[in-house]
């Protein structure tokens, strides 16, 4: 989804904001976006910037070139496990790829990948860490992990099976595959497919949808599923109630009311 009217740049990580809409993009097309130390560092920086800014009500995540990410970059681990400690090495599942998923998943606004080429790996489940996902008819996605003797982070282990069912989320980790995008719209991994000169589009009228609708009610959705997943249904319905509670005396849900009321479209101002 790379703007061609956007001066070139070497920083690992774009961020961007317009009318209420972060928009982030992983700046390594020569590497396929492959996430050495600096772009896992300035990934998380600009997730917890969008997360935190009061002014952001969407958040788009993307990728430049031919891919959205091919997760880990194999050649600086490769150098690492030569010549740092394991301990080190992999102390970058707890710095870097748990806050990112983290932040991702709970930050209290909507967040769109606009997956725009392979995915794989921790570039996968970091799309997967968001909540919906739209792609290009040339995306492809790869769990990987296994391919290489590993397990999985980046929460794939959480996200994939509450996606496609426990089942299909075993096979695609333990005997890793690539799917096209209509593989992955056909099991419920994205929920829109264009042509790749239409994902820029449909990112754009998405994201801009979400941002001048009730963030709050938003926040409070991703809440009510999260805690839902984790929890037996009297309890998940005592957590709906105090968040409906919540968004019942909010003013979007107050001007909404009176909207409807008076045949108007609402207005809403994300509190």
């Amino acid at each position: 989804m790379t703007d061609p009217t956007m001066p070139p740049t070497s920083e690992p990580v774009r961020y961007q904001t317009d009318g209420g809409v972060a928009t982030i993009t992983l700046n390594r097309p020569d590497r396929l976006n492959s996430l050495d130390l600096a772009t896992k560092e300035a990934l998380l920086d600009a997730a917890q910037r969008a997360a935190t800014d009061a002014s952001v009500r969407c958040v788009v995540l993307t990728g430049s070139g031919r891919a959205f990410s091919v997760g880990q970059d194999l050649r600086e681990h490769i150098d690492n496990l030569a010549s740092k400690p394991l301990a080190e090495v992999w102390s970058t599942v707890d710095d870097h790829y748990t806050p990112i998923a983290l932040c991702l998943a709970t930050m209290e606004k909507p967040v769109i990948a606009a997956v725009n080429g392979v995915a794989a790996g921790a570039g996968m489940s970091i799309a997967l860490a968001c909540d919906l996902r739209i792609a290009a008819e040339s995306a492809s996605f790869n769990t990987a992990f296994t391919g290489v003797g590993l397990s999985c982070d980046t929460g794939a282990s959480w996200t994939l099976p509450r996606l496609v069912g426990a089942g299909r989320a075993a096979e695609l980790l333990m005997i890793p595959r690539t799917l096209s995008a209509m593989d992955a719209l056909a099991i419920g991994l994205v929920t829109r497919v264009v042509p790749d000169d239409g994902l820029a589009a449909l990112a754009s009228g998405l994201s801009a949808q979400l941002a001048d609708g009730p963030t709050l009610a938003y926040a409070s959705v991703k809440k009510a599923m999260t805690y839902a997943a984790a929890h037996p249904l009297g309890e998940a319905l005592v957590f709906e109630g105090r968040l409906m509670g919540l968004t019942g005396g909010s003013e979007d849900h107050r001007n909404a009311v009176q909207s409807f009321v008076a045949k108007e479209k609402p207005t809403f101002q994300g509190r």
